[in-house]
């Protein structure tokens, strides 16, 4: 049976455990990768949930892949199954690269299709969430303010939660997401509309004086940094609230469709969205498409115009 390959680095003879292997790709990642700390947290827990429920399977690489093929064999859904692999890949990868492993046991996985998902959320729900949170509060002010950025931008929630006030340049109604804080590493800076910048304004005149010019503007009351899943829990307060159910994404996604149906090209709304390339862009597009195809359905004239009318059924009885 073949066994992972032996380490002859600074660790001698000894084959280092897969959380020392894991502490060295997470530092990889971050300081030559510039890897974000939100990615770098999701790098440890699928990695980490792997030898959880397979404790064995760092002892060879029939092993390894054994537990590989049991873990995705498992029931759950595309986006979920592709990060795993996602981020699992990637440390075999390095694994590879290390002399750790001879063969990645997840390099002929393939991602399942995730298919387009269509998020409709209808203006009224949009409504009644926007007057759910308190205003006359810090927290319900934050919260509103989020939102509305969410939407008018479809900035990221996790490129959000970092973002401090020297982000926004109010005069210019515009704000600069930074490369260490984007996703993909590639700074961009995004037009605000007259709502979104007057809100602004209102949440950081009530800041506190004694917070630091590095508190993120999306703060808690005390100064301290939020996080997507803190968010994600704000949000569902304010769905409970309202009686639908919409995620933090949601309305990034809302952003998306609606900047395209109003007439936005797809090049603005990947330059927006912080896509690396067309293909994310595309699955907007093709729903938009659809809509566009629906619509045409029920409304074109061309059928109503050369459809021959229908014969009149007769219906006397016979006698």
């Amino acid at each position: 049976m073949a066994r992972l390959r032996e380490i002859k680095k600074s660790y001698g003879s000894a084959r280092p455990g897969w959380r020392e292997v894991l502490a060295d790709f997470l530092a990889h990642k971050r300081l030559d990768d510039g890897v974000g700390e939100q990615t770098l947290t999701d790098y440890t827990n699928a990695v980490e949930l792997l030898f959880k429920r397979y404790p064995n399977a760092w002892d060879t690489e029939a092993s390894l892949k054994d537990a590989c093929f049991g873990h995705f064999s498992g029931e759950m859904a595309p986006a979920t199954f592709n990060n795993r692999l996602v981020y699992i890949r990637a440390f075999f990868k390095y694994c590879i690269s290390e002399g750790y492993l001879s063969v990645n046991p997840l390099e002929h996985t393939k991602k399942r299709k995730t298919g387009n998902r269509a998020v409709a959320v209808e203006t009224d729900v949009l409504k009644a969430l926007l007057a759910a949170p308190d205003q006359r509060t810090f927290v319900g002010l934050r919260d509103f303010t989020l939102i509305v950025l969410t939407l008018d931008t479809g900035i990221r929630p996790s490129e959000a939660l970092s973002l401090i006030p020297q982000d926004f340049k109010l005069s210019l109604k515009e704000v600069h997401i930074p490369a260490d804080v984007a996703k993909n590493r590639s700074a961009r800076t995004l037009p605000l509309s007259d709502m979104t910048t007057k809100s602004m304004r209102k949440l950081i005149s009530v800041r506190d004086d004694e917070w630091d010019e590095d508190t993120p503007i999306f703060c808690s009351y005390e100064g301290r940094p939020l996080n997507r899943h803190t968010w994600g829990d704000r949000m569902e307060i304010y769905c409970k609230k309202i009686g639908v159910h919409v995620r933090p994404y949601d309305l990034r996604h809302v952003f998306a469709l609606e900047f395209l149906r109003n007439g936005a090209s797809s090049f603005a709304v990947q330059k927006s969205l912080g896509h690396s390339s067309m293909e994310m862009t595309r699955r907007y597009v093709s729903l938009v498409n659809n809509d566009l195809k629906a619509e045409h359905a029920k409304a074109s004239p061309i059928d109503r115009l050369l459809s021959k009318p229908k014969a009149k059924r007769n219906t006397k009885l016979k006698r």
